[in-house]
């Protein structure tokens, strides 16, 4: 009787254990996530806003785009790129007027976005340049771009095209 008993026992203990390993995983799991909810971390970008997108028809393969976004979350974020299932490129880039000439460069860094302000992309000055359409775009359609930020996770937006003028 002795070794059915010792079995027993053993068995018992193992289970003690396990149930002990599981107590403390759940534990350590609670106190990860409290820990995590109070580091301070940066909230996800759901703090960024767009409105305004539209990109400007044209028959040259390369088109302007345009849009606005708001960063309402508390900390920067920066918007690194912006690509299309649509387009072979898209590049973020900068008009500067130097002595009556008005010169562009593109932002290969992205654009900064402040906590609590806009940054806008619009009409003779901050644009976005659409590369190599496929196929070509047409007034009228919608295509699709996503924003490809630091800190939030990637938005598609759709975004109208609009007639030239």
């Amino acid at each position: 009787m002795r070794g059915p008993r010792s079995r027993h026992g053993i068995m018992m203990n193992l289970r003690e254990d396990e149930a002990m390993c599981v107590t403390n995983l759940v534990r350590l799991s609670l106190l990860t996530l409290v820990l995590s909810a109070c580091s301070g971390a940066p909230p996800s970008s759901a703090g960024v806003e767009v409105t305004d997108a539209w990109i400007r028809a044209s028959p040259s393969p390369v088109l302007a785009g345009y849009l606005t976004l708001t960063q309402h979350g508390d900390r920067p974020d920066r918007l690194r790129a912006i690509t299309s299932p649509r387009f072979g490129r898209i590049e973020m880039h900068q008009v500067s007027h130097e002595g009556g000439v008005m010169r562009m460069r593109a932002l290969p860094e992205g654009v900064t976005l402040p906590p609590g302000e806009r940054v806008r992309f619009a009409p003779g000055a901050n644009h976005l340049m659409l590369f190599d359409a496929k196929p070509a775009v047409q007034a009228g359609e919608t295509v699709p771009l996503t924003l490809r930020f630091e800190q939030a996770p990637p938005r598609t937006i759709q975004v109208a095209v609009r007639p030239a003028g």
